[in-house]
């Protein structure tokens, strides 16, 4: 069972599935930072000065100053500001992930060029029936076949 554990553990894809997952997460702080720190504050300027992180409704109908000070009063908040933010990271991640799997899909269909399969039939030119590829006679119209390709030596009616 160990020996089992260790060759699942240490498999290839189960490495490659931590790193990623690893890198995932250090990339989703980035992200936040990104939104929080950079996008948000010019949109909240051009919005009139506006600070998404402290944009709130008390549920309990009484007002404060700041989120930080409805919270530390123990008041019921539904922090819409935060959703926003939350909101945009999630649209960013997803628009980077997607162009990474959109660009993995282009490298990978470069990489694997599709060989074309001989082909296992023939038409028939006399009687234009599907035969197959190394026939010498048609078996339908029973004509004769070039060995190549498809055409009439002769035909017997």
């Amino acid at each position: 069972m160990l020996k089992e554990f260790k060759e699942f553990a240490f498999k290839g894809n189960m490495l490659d599935l931590a790193v990623g997952v690893i890198i995932g997460g250090a990339f989703g702080k980035v992200v936040t930072s990104i939104v929080n720190d950079l996008v948000m504050p010019p949109i909240g300027l051009l919005l009139g000065q506006v600070n998404f992180t402290d944009l709130f409704i008390a549920l309990n109908g009484e007002t404060y100053a700041s989120l930080d000070a409805a919270k530390k009063a123990g008041a019921p908040t539904f922090n819409y500001g935060q959703f926003i933010s939350t909101f945009l990271d999630f649209l960013i991640v997803s628009f980077v992930i997607f162009m990474v799997v959109k660009q993995l899909h282009r490298m990978r269909k470069k990489e694997e060029p599709k060989e074309k399969a001989p082909a296992t039939t023939k038409e028939c030119p006399h009687c234009l029936s599907d035969i197959p590829a190394r026939a010498t006679r048609c078996k339908f119209c029973t004509s004769e076949l070039e060995k190549g390709g498809g055409s009439v030596r002769g035909s017997i009616q």
